[in-house]
């Protein structure tokens, strides 16, 4: 019924629980007391009325199937006398089916909390939203002054975040060749930007080239350039990416796509200084810092003798690796509202933007993330864009459905990576035994979430649970 705390200080609270299961109130009733906090309780509705009337409370924690329109309509009077107090409804359905149709429950409820109670992490959701504790990223900004460097071009507050790029001023001040890794979506060019404007080069060009999406063969002459009548159609003499990139700074991103010929050519471009276009005879100098991509480990390319050792060892003086978004879970949050409010602006909502609840910031945390941080843009992106004008606040509901679809698409195309042995189903094995096996087996590829798990399996999220819950039969 609630899942295992920790002590934390509620001291000073007074927290109203309406809920219906006597074992559960009573449960509810003993934690939050041992926490600090002055709790009251209600079976029902009246009652949950009459305390509000007698006592002041900080917090309410309703369970939905005891909400009904009169106790909503009191509730709405009380925060009004008590502007600063929270209403929380305590629901066993998933986020995006919980009762949200109602207009008069709109505006009121400040978030949504599933069964079974998390008590932890709802102590924390209280305590951030009365503004008792929790580190803000912006004053986080303004005091650490590596932070406030970078922030123009790249947004974190994670310890992991703050000790990788601890370096990158050196690194932007420094002539030498960067190699940058990290997977798809991690946010690579945009690293590679910051180290040109905090670099001396940051007066001349920025010029990128995915090595990975130009054909074979455009991409030497891309880089290169050609003089005229080198090739059919080279009607005039064109600069290449090195030439264009003369003062500035020059990034191959994708490095490790780049076929062998051609890393041939660019090692010595970086050993000489010099490019000789295509049909040239004569060599070009050029001048520009180079900064490198990749998605793939290049170590093992060169292993597998995908990627020339030598030039390996060229790319990689200075070296940064950017780790996924799932390993920075304190930047998702920063992340998600700045590209939620860089979405609203552009579509001229006007200050204040609605807010991410505690329990939606949570939802996130959770999430794989398997795209990074271009996921979680393109995500908040979908959910500003069609978020209703008069919303306050966004709530797990606004961003499941985007959610759901991302992966409930990627599990029905992607190999089980654990095990492809499939289920292991035997003659004489009772009915329910293969039916459970294979909702335990949907929830692992799930990671534990059932809306995802009944669709995967093509059944309601009410058949799934009554599944879950069914007895052995005899």
């Amino acid at each position: 019924m609630v899942k295992k705390h920790k002590k934390s200080d509620l001291s000073g609270l007074a927290l109203l629980v309406v809920e219906g299961d006597i074992l559960s109130l009573n449960t509810l009733e003993k934690i939050f007391k041992e926490k600090g906090a002055q709790v009251y309780t209600a079976q029902d509705p009246d009652k949950a009325k009459k305390i509000l009337k007698q006592k002041h409370i900080h917090a309410i924690l309703a369970s939905i199937d005891l909400i009904n329109e009169k106790l909503i309509e009191f509730i709405k009077d009380y925060k009004e006398r008590c502007p600063r107090s929270h209403f929380y409804i305590l629901t066993d359905q998933e986020y995006d089916l919980a009762d949200t149709s109602r207009e008069s429950i709109k505006f009121l409820v400040d978030d949504y909390i599933k069964k079974p109670l998390d008590i932890d992490r709802f102590t924390e959701n209280i305590k951030t939203t009365i503004g008792r504790s929790r580190n803000d990223s912006t004053s986080l900004a303004v005091i650490d002054p590596l932070i406030a460097k970078i922030k123009p071009y790249f947004l974190f507050c994670s310890p992991v975040m703050r000790q990788i790029l601890s370096t990158l001023p050196q690194i932007a001040d420094s002539d030498q060749t960067v190699l940058i890794t990290g997977e798809t979506g991690t946010g690579k060019e945009i690293v590679a930007r910051a180290i040109h404007m905090l670099s001396r080069h940051s007066s001349g060009p920025f010029v990128p080239i995915n090595c990975g999406a130009i054909p074979e063969s455009l991409i030497e002459g891309e880089l290169f350039g050609h003089e005229k009548g080198a090739f059919t159609g080279a009607v005039q003499t064109r600069k290449g990416k090195f030439e264009s990139a003369e003062g500035g700074t020059l990034f191959l991103d994708e490095i490790g796509d780049m076929k062998l010929t051609l890393q041939v050519r660019l090692l010595r471009v970086l050993e000489d200084k010099e490019v000789f276009r295509v049909g040239g005879e004569v060599s070009v100098p050029v001048n520009m810092r180079v900064v490198a991509a990749s998605n793939i480990d290049l170590f093992k390319a060169v292993k597998d003798g995908l990627f020339r050792e030598d030039l390996y060892h060229r790319l990689n003086v200075l070296r940064l690796h950017l780790p996924p978004l799932r390993d920075r879970i304190e930047d998702i949050s920063l992340l998600a509202v700045h590209f939620l409010e860089r979405t609203l602006a552009e579509m001229n909502w006007k200050p204040p933007y609605p807010n991410l609840t505690p329990e939606t910031i949570h939802l996130l945390e959770m999430s794989p993330w398997r795209g990074n941080v271009r996921e979680l843009r393109n995500l908040m992106t979908r959910v500003g864009t069609l978020l209703p004008r008069n919303t306050k606040q966004i709530f797990p509901f606004h961003v499941l459905p985007h959610l759901h679809a991302i992966y409930t698409n990627y599990a029905l195309s992607q190999p089980d990576k654990d095990d492809d042995r499939g289920i292991s189903i035997k003659a004489g094995m009772k009915l329910y035994d293969v039916e459970k096996l294979l909702i335990q087996e949907t929830l692992k590829k799930t990671n534990g979430n059932k809306s995802k798990a009944a669709s995967l399996l093509g059944i309601n999220l009410r058949t799934l649970r009554r599944k879950l819950n069914k007895p052995p039969t005899k």
